[in-house]
């Protein structure tokens, strides 16, 4: 029987994720480099993953930065190719980059572009990266792949960005799809949905007192999470702890998703969506003539 402190051990492995350069991509990066792997850092902003890869050899890891646009499928298969070249092999995979293009939009003024980004970067985005890995992984003989969804994505909620939640929705949907197409020639394909956390991403909505609140009455715990809470998960997920668990989505969210019911939406939080550009945050209601 494997030493349960083995279980979690990466040494000797190979991961690639995207969307590193930045938030809770930077978290999972390191979590894996100091789990012993080696991780390569896929995005668009190579600055930002010259100051992540930098970080990670301080601490005595191992990380190799490569630009990388995940809508453009060349794009994602030139970073697996260079994971391949720098470490010998890729065994883990976090498919981590994302956007909410539309902001605060409501549904029924979201510019049609807006849609269609948060789309292509969050589903396509995400297929192109898991079919890039698992092309080496199926005929390497096996790999773990872990997508992103979110709580956004489990259920409806009162003014959260609507191609947002479509597109984590589809990404659960793809995960499972994917684990049960793969499972055979031992490919794992899992889903953390995270709920609030702070990030690059939520960090300008969350410094808005009343949507703070908001987030924090959504999660049974009262509370956001903490990007260090997603670890433990993460772990589980890409190491041999999860050699039986393929197709599964792991909730994070602080107990969100537990609960029945939606929380009040108050003129304070609406007066936010309200200051969106061209009006585009602004409710379509029945006049008052």
């Amino acid at each position: 029987m494997t030493a349960p402190s083995q279980l979690f051990d990466l040494t000797g492995k190979t991961a690639l994720v995207t969307g590193a350069s930045s938030g809770l991509g930077v978290t999972f990066a390191g979590a894996l480099a100091e789990a012993g792997a080696n991780v390569v850092l896929a995005a668009r902003r190579e600055d930002r993953l010259k100051e992540v890869a930098e970080s990670i050899r301080s601490a005595g890891g191992q990380a190799e930065p490569v630009p990388c646009d995940v809508t453009d499928p060349g794009s994602t298969d030139a970073a697996v190719a260079a994971a391949v070249e720098r470490f010998g092999g890729l065994d883990i995979v976090v498919a981590n980059a994302g956007v909410v293009a539309e902001g605060g939009a409501m549904p029924e003024r979201m510019p049609p572009e807006t849609f269609t980004e948060s789309i292509q970067v969050n589903i396509a985005g995400t297929f192109f990266t898991c079919q890039a890995a698992a092309r080496h992984m199926l005929a390497a003989g096996g790999g773990s792949i872990v997508t992103l969804g979110s709580v956004a994505g489990v259920a409806g909620a009162i003014n959260t960005p609507a191609a947002y939640s479509a597109s984590k929705a589809a990404i659960i949907n793809l995960t499972r799809h994917l684990a049960v197409q793969w499972a055979d020639r031992g490919v794992r394909v899992n889903a953390l949905a995270p709920g609030w956390f702070p990030s690059e991403m939520t960090e300008r909505i969350l410094e808005l007192p009343a949507w703070r609140e908001r987030c924090e009455d959504q999660a049974a715990m009262r509370r956001l999470g903490e990007p260090e809470e997603l670890v433990g998960p993460l772990l589980l997920l890409v190491s041999d702890a999860g050699s039986y668990m393929t197709g599964q989505v792991i909730m994070v969210d602080g107990g969100a998703s537990a609960s029945i019911g939606a929380a009040p939406y108050s003129d304070e939080l609406y007066a936010i969506h309200a200051a969106m550009p061209g009006g585009a945050g602004e409710r379509i209601t029945p006049s008052a003539g």
